[in-house]
């Protein structure tokens, strides 16, 4: 039987069937060199973010690790730090388990910069099912082979919350997401052949690089947030569970919009008195 479970207080999730797997997505090494030519320089973080993945490994023992799309950072090009670390971070996971590689659009040409060693594999961009579970970024529809899990692993959002106060003060929190699927949306994008519905809960993983950001999905609306599955209205959001890393269930989307500071915009062609009394959500 299939049990996913988040590690406590960090962005990886343990999956084990026959196997122990630790799934940890958007990496995003070589962000640094990409935020350096935006003007803000900050060093290599590989080192510590090494570190915490060893701690995570120490946890879970697991028997392989899963990268959930977006290992490098930089598109289209890959830059002279993703040529230096992608290879050694790749080296030093499989110093500990097999690593398979599920390539996110942040990944182009990721190929080039995976060692030559057997214990890492690259996986399809649409996707794999490993272990029973399917994996895919979720930046393209999931490969039809997929459809038949009962579990989806996707990340690609970087799903955070957003909480904001009675006088506008705001927190923002990274967190997990469970959704369910709208079987109609999703069999409009497949071949009547190869449509075979399981019903699958999907996962949403968030992202493992802090200097990422995220997408609060309390302030977001399907068309919002990225990949087809989102834009397609195949996902049920408002539905959806939320999760913060501590493990703490926060509720539904729909009832943490509540919370979200898009309910203090109002309509700048109203007059001053109504901007004063009332709140406004678009």
């Amino acid at each position: 039987m299939v049990e996913l479970t988040p590690l406590l207080d960090a962005p990886a999730l343990i999956v084990k069937n026959e196997d122990t797997s630790l799934v940890i997505a958007d990496v995003h090494l070589g962000i640094e060199y990409d935020l350096y030519y935006s003007g803000i320089n900050i060093p290599s973080q590989i080192a510590g973010r090494m570190d915490r993945i060893r701690g995570y490994i120490g946890e879970a023992d697991p028997d392989r690790i899963i990268l959930l799309g977006d290992i490098k950072h930089n598109v289209p090009r890959t830059s002279f730090q993703e040529v230096d670390e992608v290879p050694m971070f790749l080296n030093e996971l499989a110093k500990s388990a097999i690593v398979e590689i599920i390539p996110g659009n942040h990944d182009g040409g990721i190929e080039k910069l995976i060692p030559s060693n057997p214990d890492i594999k690259l996986r399809d961009s649409r996707g794999a099912i490993i272990d029973g579970v399917a994996y895919f970024h979720g930046h393209t529809w999931p490969d039809p082979s997929l459809l038949k899990c009962k579990h989806w692993v996707m990340s690609h959002n970087h799903p955070t919350i957003k909480l904001t106060d009675n006088v506008g003060h705001t927190i923002t929190r990274q967190a997990w997401i469970r959704a369910k699927l709208d079987e109609s949306a999703v069999k409009a994008n497949y071949k009547p052949e190869e449509f075979e519905w399981s019903d699958p809960e999907v996962y949403i993983v968030p992202s493992f690089n802090e200097l990422c950001g995220g997408i609060a999905f309390n302030e977001s609306w399907h068309d919002d947030l990225l990949g087809p599955l989102f834009t397609s209205h195949a996902i049920h959001l408002e539905e959806a569970q939320v999760y913060l890393l501590d493990g703490t269930f926060m509720g539904t989307v729909d009832n943490l919009r509540k919370y979200s500071r898009e309910k203090f915009k109002v309509p700048t062609n109203k007059p001053r008195k109504y901007r004063r009394r009332k709140h406004y959500r678009p």
